[in-house]
């Protein structure tokens, strides 16, 4: 899931922090180094891309990497379509604010849905980096229903939408919401 690194379009409140420009630079690069450190044959790499018309036709991201259209709705209602219209098989879903997320994550996530039906990635505010489910049938009409969005129920809210569902949980990590979030990483990675 990602959108087109527009100022005052992405990272709005890293924006308050440190200028909507700035904050629009640091997603574009963190998302390009994303996409290229994510890459490999194991898997099919796919950008759900907002806004939908923008996201498809923007040089922002490599030609060669297939896009879909988020559409509309709420995060749970995109996520949810994107569940539905990938096919048949696991699929993992991430943000594209993760800059700690390798392919060894992106693997232990498709191995924990060998034995289970979904699979989080938590991230340490209470939300997630990362959904997977194994989808062997269409993903239940509960799927992400009266999940409370950016804040830390994020992940609870969203596992009880998977009732009667063997869950898996991966590792923990961070994303970047604000400047905070950004000088803690960088201060870890040094």
């Amino acid at each position: 899931m990602i959108k087109e690194p527009r100022p005052g379009r992405v990272k709005t409140r890293l924006g308050r922090d440190m200028g909507l420009t700035s904050a629009a630079w640091w997603f574009r690069h963190q998302s390009a180094a994303l996409i290229s450190r994510l890459r490999d044959p194991r898997w099919e790499l796919t950008l759900a891309v907002a806004p939908d018309v923008a996201g498809i036709t923007s040089r922002i991201w490599s030609a060669d990497v297939p896009r879909v259209p988020q559409g509309g709705g709420n995060l749970g209602d995109r996520m949810a379509r994107q569940m539905h219209i990938q096919p048949p098989g696991p699929v993992c879903i991430i943000g594209a604010d993760i800059p700690d997320v390798r392919r060894t994550h992106i693997q232990a996530a498709f191995q924990s849905l060998g034995d289970h039906d979904a699979t989080f990635g938590p991230a340490t505010d209470g939300g997630y980096w990362l959904v997977g489910l194994k989808r062997m049938a269409s993903p239940p009409p509960s799927l992400f229903r009266n999940v409370r969005w950016s804040t830390e129920h994020a992940l609870s809210d969203s596992r009880a939408s998977l009732p009667n569902h063997r869950i898996a949980t991966v590792a923990t990590l961070d994303d970047v919401d604000t400047l905070a979030d950004l000088t803690r990483l960088r201060a870890l990675s040094s």
